[in-house]
């Protein structure tokens, strides 16, 4: 075959199964790159080491002009930086398969990246727009005493917000984007090392989602260490004034939303994206057609394929980079405010503790990842001794048992204070608190899951008696599954509470002050091995992508088998690691909510520590909250229907208009089906991600209008907290369902595959497809978008608190 000129030799033995489309998809795998990346790329590597290098002792200064723990902060992300950079190479070394698979790779690769750079350029516009909101919405908002005081003024918060915003927008991008560069490019490798062993396919996987994390916590921690010592530096702290550095984690809230704002609307559109394509192939294809998953005569095949990296590679980095950006904020902001009210003279080491604890993460997940090793397990994915989940799930436990050792030797070194001694052990017991939760999420979510057990058994059961038996089932086991993850999210709230609150730091009037930082050290425990859990979320669609090329490359059955292992291992971890973000967004959200009513009370300097929902406005203000939840999830779910029903249509019009595409005569137009659905995802994701940033700024504007027209003193903030509570609650209550019963569905079929209740083209697989068709807006568009919208309702409060002020 002549590429460069795209002639076809009737001899190539890929032209009978994809024909001149392959010449047309290699060229534009060279050509359509993303513009960015490919300047970037043409720059010459001595002048990026050199940038690299001073822009580095650049940071070393200013983090040494603030804390020595700073700079050791830099240094360690750095190298856990190059470290990342050490895995991508060490993945990019890998052979890539035959030329069959670098082709199906090659087309992934090329409709990811064209996606990513339409929908980033139309958030870019987004962000730009908001940004500018922000800045007017300042220039008329008041500022806090300290910051008066300080010698702030309406200008310089305005600029500072909106630094911190735009920020915040392009790290999550950035981070968003890794997920989605490592995996269109692993994909080919995982499946090429399928031919050869089972655990090298898995160890190739988890390396180049172990990229990914990395990138993406490494890059949330350097954003705010880089940020806070810049603020630091510029309000020199320690002169005159009464601006101290437990005044600075505050003005890092536009950060936060920054991120927030982005994963919003990537969680949207990659959500849609990748389910619209989904539910498309699998009611045509499977369904009536009666084609295998994956099969290269579905015209939605490449789409499908696309979708597992834009939906959930590229949205759940920036919605993990989002959700330890938020924990991280709020956990500066509760520290700095307890270390004032307890009148610890450093307050250093309260503020900057998070910030560790994620290096520590870092530090902790890597060690994890390179436990897992490529020998052993040989032949057969289905050895009982050499199960891929426990291989991972051994990883997960080394990183956990140092993420406990290093809890204790920060607790003790940072969290020491001479005039309660014991504080230190009642905060490293919140952490231990945390990591216990996180440990617990993962256990149940992998038993409501994976169908070694119980529930997806007996949805993969009620298939062999209908449709309707199968969506029972699921339903019914997704309300279920909201009991255990709400009682050890209950229990880990008010344990650590009462431990932070006994610690024995009190304010100046003796009463104790340490409770809700206990909950904030918590939550750092929960998400104290977060880049490990975000790697085995980034080997599901690895694996998923890897049983695809398989696949469409007409690949022995024997390497399919590996493939379709791993694949269901990774629609698990999937599955985990939602149950793990809904979790840590549960506390995150908690902190959130205590740091806007702190700051409330900084603005007012008057007490704001209740939300009485007696108070009928009060009460309308959580109904709304909830409502919001609920209308924002039926807009995802709606938006994947109509982008759905056009994809069907157009694999339904190809089947008929081409009926030589069954017997392999025909080529599929994949194309076609690719822009569909970009187009649809790009257009619908706007009015949910509209609802959720605009709802809570109206609902606070309009009823402070309503409290300064009946005199109800700061009624505005309080149905906005009103507001956040309910909403919190029902999202939490609704990801939950939504994500198990999404992940039950899914590897319910899955099971019926293997063999079970008739196998495959039995009554009871189709009955299962539908489920898993239902199921599929349900845990990878709504679920993981409330993640990010209970956090970013939050965010957009602390942002825009004076709004909602008297």
């Amino acid at each position: 075959m002549d590429v460069a000129h795209g002639e076809i030799d009737e001899n190539d033995p890929l032209a009978p199964r994809f024909g001149d489309k392959r010449a047309t998809f290699v060229a534009s795998s060279r050509t359509k790159m993303n513009p960015i990346v490919r300047a970037l790329l043409s720059i010459d590597r001595k002048v990026v080491r050199v940038v690299a290098l001073v822009s580095f002792v650049t940071m070393l200064f200013v983090a040494w002009k603030t804390s020595w723990t700073l700079v050791f902060v830099l240094v360690a992300c750095v190298g856990m930086l190059l470290f990342a950079s050490y895995l991508a190479k060490w993945v990019l070394a890998k052979d890539e398969g035959t030329p069959d698979m670098t082709f199906v790779s090659d087309a992934i690769r090329d409709g990811a990246e064209g996606f990513f750079a339409t929908q980033y350029g139309a958030i870019g516009k987004m962000a730009f727009l908001l940004a500018g909101v922000i800045y007017v919405v300042y220039m008329f908002r008041q500022i806090t005493p300290d910051q008066e005081m300080a010698g702030l003024t309406k200008m310089s918060m305005a600029g500072i917000t909106c630094m911190s915003f735009l920020l915040g927008s392009l790290c999550s991008g950035i981070a968003g984007y890794t997920g989605m560069w490592v995996s269109v490019r692993a994909n080919v490798r995982v499946a090429g090392a399928a031919r050869r062993s089972a655990r090298e396919a898995l160890q190739i996987a988890l390396r180049a989602g172990g990229f990914s994390a990395l990138i993406v916590v490494g890059m949330a921690v350097l954003g705010i260490s880089i940020l806070f010592s810049v603020f630091c530096l510029y309000f020199t702290l320690g002169s005159s004034g009464s601006f101290t550095i437990n005044d600075v984690p505050l003005l890092l809230v536009g950060y936060g939303f920054g991120a927030s704002f982005v994963a919003l609307f990537a969680q949207l559109g990659g959500g849609i994206y990748t389910k619209a394509a989904d539910v498309g192939a699998d009611l045509v294809g499977k369904i009536e057609q009666e084609i295998p998953e994956d099969d290269p005569r579905n015209p939605a095949v490449i789409a499908d394929l696309v979708g597992d990296n834009v939906g959930d590679c590229a949205a759940r980095g920036a919605d993990l980079f989002e959700s330890i950006g938020a924990e991280i904020i709020s956990a500066m902001i509760l520290g700095g405010t307890m270390a004032r009210k307890a009148g610890i003279q450093d307050p250093r080491g309260f503020i900057l503790f998070p910030l560790v604890v994620h290096t520590l993460d870092l530090i902790v997940s890597a060690a994890g990842i390179m436990s897992v090793r490529g020998t052993s397990w040989p032949s057969s994915a289905k050895s009982a001794m050499d199960d891929p989940y426990d291989v991972l799930k051994g990883g997960y436990n080394i990183s956990v048992f140092l993420a406990t050792a290093g809890f204790f030797v920060t607790t003790r070194y940072m969290l020491f204070v001479p005039s309660a001694p014991q504080a230190w052990m009642h905060f490293m017991g919140c952490g231990l608190v945390g990591i216990v939760t996180a440990y617990m999420f993962v256990l149940i979510t992998q038993y409501y899951t994976d169908h070694k057990y119980r529930p997806v058994r007996m949805v993969a059961e009620a298939s062999s008696t209908g449709h309707g038996t199968n969506i029972i089932a699921g339903v019914s086991l997704g309300m279920e599954a909201t009991c255990l993850p709400v009682l050890t999210i209950s229990a880990a709230i008010v344990s650590a509470y009462w431990l932070g609150h006994t610690s024995g730091l009190t304010d100046t009037g003796g009463k104790a002050c340490g409770g809700l930082f206990g909950t904030a050290v918590a939550t750092m425990g929960m998400l104290s091995t977060a880049a490990y859990v975000l790697t085995m979320d980034v080997f599901g669609p690895i694996a998923d992508n890897a049983g695809g090329i398989v696949e469409m490359s007409d690949q022995p059955e024997s390497v399919r088998e590996i493939t379709d292992e791993l694949d269901a291992v990774g629609n698990t971890t999937k599955a985990t690691t939602k149950g793990y973000a809904i979790g840590s967004a549960a506390l995150a959200s908690f902190l959130l909510f205590s740091a806007y009513m702190d700051e409330v009370s900084s603005f007012t300097s008057t007490p704001f520590t209740q939300v009485d929902i007696a108070i009928p406005e009060v009460f309308v203000g959580g109904l709304l909250g909830s409502m919001l939840v609920y209308l924002f999830s039926a807009w995802a779910c709606m938006a994947v229907g109509k982008s759905a029903q056009e994809v069907v249509n157009e694999v339904r019009r190809q089947f008929i208009e081409r009926p030589g595409i069954m017997t392999h005569r025909e080529k599929p137009d994949y194309a076609r089906c690719v822009s569909i659905v970009a187009e649809s995802a790009l257009r619908e994701m706007i009015k949910p991600g509209v609802l959720a940033v605009s709802a809570p700024c109206a609902i606070g504007v309009v009823f402070r209008v309503i409290g300064k027209k009946s005199e109800i003193p700061l009624l505005g903030a309080k149905v906005v907290a009103s507001m956040l509570m309910f909403a919190t609650v029902s999202g939490i209550l609704l990801a939950l369902f939504l994500n198990t019963s999404g992940g039950a569905w899914d590897n319910a079929k899955k099971y019926v595959e293997t063999g079970a209740h008739g196998g495959k083209g039995s009554e009871a697989h189709k009955a299962s497809i539908t489920g898993d068709t239902v199921g599929d807006p349900f845990k990878d568009t709504a679920g993981p978008s409330l993640h990010v919208l209970i956090k970013m309702l939050a965010t957009i409060t602390l942002v825009m608190a004076p709004l909602f002020l008297d």
